[in-house]
């Protein structure tokens, strides 16, 4: 069995005062899925280590502490144990995955401790609403209107293949696919699956070459997704290919071989192109921290904490679990073009979706313009 890496970090003191807000995250360290988890924390960990240094939220320190389940749902129900009754956390944040969502969601219900700004666009923690669940990001279905929009609209494509992971997620992000795909009175016209953190994508490859294909739409992590793309071109399969932001387009761009057709949709704008005055101050504090190479999802877990932190000094001295949700209900941030909104009846911040493509997509697109 895995074995599970425990790391506590505090950002205040080397031992904290009584009065630390603590929370709890859970997400992949390591494994198939680590830079998600990790180029997430990375940011979150920056934002509140800055915040700290500027008396924190309301005076007190921000403690987060992370555990690592390598994106496996076991090892989240694991952790998620751990965080509430031992480490006795005020709320649970920067969660990675759909998989694990799904696992710890009886516990959410249950305990209804506070589950914040997870990374993941499921349908499930947005619809119907959750009291105690806030999602930030956009949805996959957003998410699958962009591509699918994209690949019928923009592009002409009809024959549309689907690579899914065997799991919630894929399950999930299906769904989604479908029902856009519907709209323009399409269906798949090949429907796969492979196993969650493995490679095995050989024999999907050799079921995808059995038609002709104008795109695939993949599910799933990057390094599977890579392999694929790569995979494709060398054995002449080279249609369009479409994933969500599950996928970082940074690590699947960095990791094509060959000049592949690739789109991504993203639920974050680029950091270094973004107009928002916290994009211009993840840029400076990340590279106060000495981080050189950003990324979206950095820049994700560094907003999530910046809301976080926001909404939490609305509680003044009196930050519990209830006033927090009750304050993230009523929650507006609307300036320089960013707009971000909860209420009662939307516990979804954001909206934009946003598509990223790779230098061949680029060089077909603006061929055809």
């Amino acid at each position: 069995m895995l074995a599970l890496l425990f790391v506590k970090v505090c950002l205040a003191e080397q031992n904290p005062p009584t009065n630390t807000i603590k929370l709890g995250m859970s997400n992949a360290l390591t494994g198939p899925t680590s830079q998600l988890g990790q180029d997430l924390s990375k940011g979150a960990f920056i934002y509140f280590k800055q915040l700290n240094n500027f008396d924190g939220i309301n005076g007190q320190k921000v403690e987060l502490i992370s555990l690592d389940d390598a994106y496996e749902p076991e090892n989240t129900v694991r952790n998620t144990k751990i965080l509430i009754e031992q480490e006795q956390v005020l709320a649970l944040f920067n969660y990675v995955g759909t998989p694990t969502s799904h696992a710890i969601l009886p516990t959410l219900k249950q305990t209804n401790i506070p589950y914040l700004m997870p990374f993941t666009g499921a349908d499930f923690l947005r619809t119907p609403v959750i009291n105690n669940i806030f999602n930030l990001r956009a949805s996959y279905s957003q998410e699958a209107q962009a591509q699918v929009d994209f690949l019928v609209t923009k592009k002409g494509f009809s024959q549309i293949a689907l690579v899914i992971q065997a799991d919630e997620f894929g399950l999930a992000a299906q769904r989604s696919y479908v029902q856009m795909m519907k709209k323009f009175n399409l269906k798949p016209v090949i429907d796969e699956r492979f196993k969650r953190n493995s490679n095995d994508i050989e024999k999907v490859l050799a079921h995808l070459k059995t038609k002709p294909l104008d795109a695939i739409i993949f599910v799933g992590t990057y390094q599977p997704f890579s392999h694929l793309i790569n995979l494709s071109y060398e054995q002449g399969l080279r249609p369009f290919f479409s994933t969500l932001s599950f996928v970082s387009s940074q690590d699947v761009f960095s990791r094509l071989k060959h000049p592949s057709k690739v789109v991504v949709s993203e639920v974050m704008p680029e950091p270094s192109q973004c107009q928002w005055q916290i994009c211009r101050q993840f840029i400076r504090d990340m590279s106060k921290a000495g981080y050189q190479q950003l990324n979206r999802l950095q820049f994700e877990g560094y907003l999530n904490a910046h809301i976080f932190s926001l909404v939490a000094k609305q509680c003044g001295d009196k930050l519990t679990r209830t006033c927090l949700m009750k304050k993230f209900e009523s929650f507006e941030l609307k300036k320089e073009g960013l707009n971000i909104s909860f209420s009662p009846n939307n516990h979804q911040g954001l909206n934009q979706v946003y598509l990223s493509f790779s230098d061949a997509a680029i060089e077909e697109l603006l061929v055809y313009k």
